[in-house]
């Protein structure tokens, strides 16, 4: 997930929107209508999500090589508080406990990812096989069928073996494309007669981005300029080609799908009577969205991306274009490569033209030629760039549609942390954040954009990358201070798992009583997490004690103050 700075705008720029050419999307048709009532098609699938180096912890049992996030973490200032997904909540070993939850809530699907270097230590299918490692991702397969959730399974969720960055250079390197294709092969060959709905990459923009451009994710390579689209250029030609083998010797057996994960923010012009702003907006989406999603379903990069980058490569007196070409035969290579579009979604932004001068320092975020900026109306309960705008994912639901053909869509990640100091179980604003995107994701479907599951992002809370645990986005809190990790379950699993049973939101009457039931539910769950052993939380105080002890220290220290005070005078 990205961060990076933001402007603030006043709320007088919520107003109607403008006309860009854009192909068949109408920029003018921004419905910010009422709450919609009614419920999604039969067979609409509800699921959660997680990712193997967040959640599993075990970072070096049972023969797992190392990861670059295993590398990364464990540099000191890297992370914050220093903190390593070395334990995280210990999915590894809670498998049958963690299932338990997802039956209670009755999910259909479950979204997690397999671990490259648990099963290929080196990353090299020829070097070492980890059976240990096949066995537990067989041991979660099925047990996920035998309770009747469907596993879809992501293969790379950033966890890069780790010997391949050393020698290799990771995803700067063209090698990269075979030893993932090896890797998908062998979990086709040993997991693909359960598993029919598979994920490449989950959100490569930040594995580009991040990774090799800003340097705050692993492997923390700053190339401004032209590590990101190195890397992107390989993972997209990595995609390819295990759809490609996919296709070719495993589709007729297995009957499956295979797919991606694109993360998008939304991106809308700010002034409404600048077409300068009207363009930026629609660059900012193809710069992050059409990046991947247009040579998957076009064969190409963004006409805009490639204009906008060559022209400023030229000025820098470069002799060709910092962002890559494909040849010929790989344009129809990459082309229609995509069973299905995974889409994750978290926020919007609003959009304005800005020039950068040519002698600026290259980089990604330069070549844009736009600002960010937010509304301080919008909620923001948690991550520094994370605001609640719930029109937006309509709106991008939308683009979706008409940019690319009609796509069928698998929502493959959304939803909302919280950053506080005191535990709150009553996670109220969650489910407001649940019930506003779903509510315009059943508006989009209705609109006849073809989605066709929704994955709530994430079933646990967990190691959010650069940010440690100071950060939760889980249904389910864990308590990271205790040995054994336990769960607690927030009252958005109540409200989530009612929108689940109802298949949306049926009635005014019925989803009013939703939220006051599972508060209800959470108040219980807040004595519980409150009667664990206070001693062995102590060191952990902020972060795990419940809202009725943090404000009962507020008030002792008041009253303290008060008393020293009153003492001096």
């Amino acid at each position: 997930m990205q961060q990076h700075s933001v402007v603030r705008i006043c709320p007088f720029l919520l107003l109607a929107l403008c006309i860009f050419a854009s192909e068949d999307f109408d920029w003018t048709k921004n419905k910010m209508g009422s709450f919609q009532y009614g419920t999604f098609p039969s067979g609409f699938s509800w699921g959660a999500g997680s990712s193997a180096y967040q959640t599993e912890g075990a970072w070096d049992k049972d023969g797992k090589g190392k990861s670059i996030w295993d590398v990364f973490s464990h540099k000191r200032g890297k992370i914050h508080l220093n903190d390593t997904g070395d334990c995280s909540c210990e999915g590894y070993h809670k498998i049958k406990d963690d299932i338990a939850l997802m039956k209670d809530m009755k999910l259909n699907h479950y979204l997690f990812s397999i671990s490259w270097p648990r099963i290929l230590p080196s990353g090299i299918k020829n070097d070492y096989i980890n059976e240990k490692g096949i066995e537990h991702y067989d041991n979660l397969i099925n047990m996920l069928l035998e309770n009747r959730i469907t596993p879809i399974v992501t293969l790379y969720h950033w966890d890069l073996p780790q010997v391949l960055e050393e020698k290799y250079g990771g995803w700067q390197n063209a090698s990269m494309v075979n030893f993932f294709n090896d890797f998908a092969n062998l979990c086709f060959e040993r997991f693909g007669n359960r598993v029919k709905y598979w994920i490449t990459f989950n959100n490569p923009w930040s594995v580009a981005v991040e990774g090799y451009e800003t340097g705050e994710h692993a492997p923390g390579l700053k190339m401004r300029g032209t590590g990101a689209y190195n890397a992107a250029h390989n993972i997209i030609k990595a995609h390819a080609k295990v759809w490609h083998t996919y296709d070719a010797q495993w589709r007729n057996k297995q009957k499956g799908m295979v797919g991606i994960s694109l993360s998008a923010d939304w991106g809308e012009p700010v002034d409404i009577t600048n077409q300068r702003d009207i363009e930026a907006a629609e660059r900012y989406v193809q710069f992050y969205l059409g990046w991947f999603a247009t040579p998957l379903f076009h064969g190409d990069y963004p006409q805009i991306m490639k204009d906008y980058i060559g022209r400023k490569s030229a000025q820098q007196g470069l002799s060709s274009s910092r962002l890559p070409t494909f040849s010929p035969h790989e344009k129809s290579y990459v082309r229609g490569t995509c069973d299905f579009l995974g889409i994750s979604h978290f926020t919007t932004r609003y959009i304005t033209q800005k020039n950068f001068p040519s002698n600026h320092a290259n980089s990604y975020f330069t070549d844009r030629d736009l600002a960010e900026l937010v509304d301080p109306q919008w909620p923001d309960p948690g991550s520094e760039w994370l605001y609640s705008v719930p029109w937006g994912f309509r709106r991008l639901l939308s683009f979706v549609k008409t940019q690319y053909g009609d796509p069928v869509i698998y929502v493959t990640g959304n939803g909302v942390s919280e950053k506080m100091m005191c535990t709150e179980l009553c996670d109220d604003w969650r489910m407001q954040y649940l019930r506003d995107y779903i509510n315009e994701m059943l508006k989009a479907v209705k609109d006849g954009v073809n989605v066709k599951g929704y994955t709530a992002w994430s079933l646990l809370d967990k190691f959010e990358w650069d940010e440690g645990y100071s950060e939760r986005f889980g249904l389910y809190y864990v308590d990271f201070g205790s040995k054994n990790k336990p769960r607690y379950p927030k009252a958005s699993v109540q409200y989530y798992k009612r929108i689940i049973s109802s298949n949306g939101f049926p009635n005014q009457r019925e989803i009013e009583s939703w939220k006051r039931k599972a508060l209800e539910t959470c108040t219980s769950s807040n004595q519980l997490l409150a009667a664990d052993p206070l001693i062995s939380h102590m060191e952990m105080v902020t972060e795990i004690v419940v809202p009725t002890v943090c404000t009962l220290c507020i008030l002792l220290s008041a009253v303290f103050l008060m008393f020293l005070l009153r003492t001096r005078i």
